[in-house]
């Protein structure tokens, strides 16, 4: 360490551990290092957020760099700058005196500059014989130089925070008006369902938008919108399939019936031995299948289903569907009625309705019976995983907020 580096300031003015730190680490820039100031600077400005100053502070620092002659940082060449409090006001646009001394220190605060006060506090410069700087007492730029890395990484960090939060915005928007026009055209065309009550999860989701939205905000609104935009469209092509199924079947109705106008002999009773009887006999209705849910939004409202998992975690639809077995047994459901629930409603959201089962296992008395239930729902086209899925959602996210 050069401990010649090592300085504090002039006067009342304190010093802090920080303060040194930083300039222990300007004594370690390697040599011959060097950096463009303007570049240096333009990523400060983008990285101000997290630096924590103002714009204000960033127009003094601009000021600052217009003293250093060279375009190029470099420790060759000196890193210090010693303007007077006027000659700086003047190339900071007229900044009152007072402002400009607070946004100094807010620099210093910042580890972007360093004080390198005189004995008497004075700024100058000294002079060799051929008129060389020898040395200068003033603000050393020197930070700039030594952090010229960990700020370009700074400002990429918040350029792409800042592009992904733009993405999510217009996700989120996009999202929206897709919900906000599918229910508009099941009302209006009279499409069985209750879209009243999925107009009110709608109007809750968007008045929960704040005014001035994080990136954590739009995530948890636009995960829950798609979900409900998913519900929607599951709910309008159970009813278009169930429609075309019935058409069909009328068509052809009247269609044996008029190929069979001039048969002359009766169908007889099936002995139930016939090869595809059995099928037959056990069939029942079922609905399209219920289209799966990202996995990430199943483990966000069923946290519970991960202990269950290989290894004590779910990373996968696989491993979701063997903690769904353990959890089945657990829950004292038997193994007709989840063969059940995976015929109807597909292995997959089989282990959902199950997982959110285990979720609300406090409340549900008899957990067999219940997906039982879900089944003959499923099958009749009257069941989907959304609204339980958002239900266990919220019902998380507010516990969350409780417990913090």
């Amino acid at each position: 360490m050069q401990v010649g580096n090592v300085t504090t300031p002039f006067g009342r003015r304190p010093v802090s551990l920080a303060q040194i730190r930083g300039q222990m680490r300007t004594a370690e820039i390697r040599p011959g290092k060097a950096a463009d100031k303007w570049k240096v600077f333009r990523d400060a400005c983008e990285a101000r957020a997290v630096l924590g100053i103002q714009d204000r502070a960033l127009a003094v620092l601009d000021a600052l760099l217009t003293f250093y002659p060279d375009n190029e940082l470099c420790e060759e060449r000196g890193l210090v700058v010693f303007p007077s409090n006027d000659q700086l006001s003047v190339r900071a646009h007229g900044i009152a005196g007072a402002t400009l001394r607070r946004h100094l220190a807010a620099l210093v605060d910042a580890g972007l500059i360093q004080r390198k006060d005189s004995a008497n506090g004075k700024r100058y410069a000294r002079k060799n014989e051929t008129g060389a700087i020898e040395e200068a007492f003033g603000f050393s730029l020197a930070p700039l130089l030594a952090r010229a890395e960990e700020l370009a990484h700074a400002a990429q960090q918040v350029a792409a925070e800042r592009k992904r939060f733009r993405i999510t915005k217009e996700a989120l928007s996009i999202c929206r008006r897709d919900v906000r026009k599918l229910i508009s055209a099941a009302m209006e065309e009279g499409a069985a369902g209750d879209w009243g009550r999925i107009e009110e999860i709608f109007l809750g989701l968007t008045g929960r938008i704040p005014r001035t939205p994080t990136i954590a905000d739009l995530q948890q609104i636009l995960e829950e919108m798609e979900m409900l935009r998913e519900e929607i469209i599951n709910r309008l092509e159970t009813q278009e399939n169930s429609q075309n199924m019935s058409s069909n079947a009328v068509q052809n109705e009247r269609h044996i019936q008029n190929s069979n106008t001039e048969s002359s002999y009766e169908l007889e009773p099936s002995s139930g031995n016939e090869q595809g009887a059995e099928a037959s006999q056990t069939s029942r209705p079922t609905s399209e299948p219920i289209k799966a849910f990202p996995l990430g939004m199943v483990l966000k409202a069923c946290p519970e289903i991960n202990d269950y998992g290989p290894g004590g975690a779910v990373g996968s639809w696989r491993d979701l569907m063997s903690a769904a077995v353990v959890v089945r047994s657990m829950l004292g459901v038997s193994p007709s009625a989840y063969q059940d629930a995976c015929e109807v409603m597909g292995q997959a959201n089989a282990a959902v309705a199950v997982a959110c089962i285990l979720e609300r296992a406090g409340h549900i008395k008899n957990a067999g019976g219940y997906l039982r239930d879900l089944t003959r729902k499923a099958a009749r086209g009257e069941f989907s995983l959304g609204p339980m899925l958002m239900a266990l959602m919220r019902a998380n996210a507010s516990a969350g907020r409780k417990a913090s």
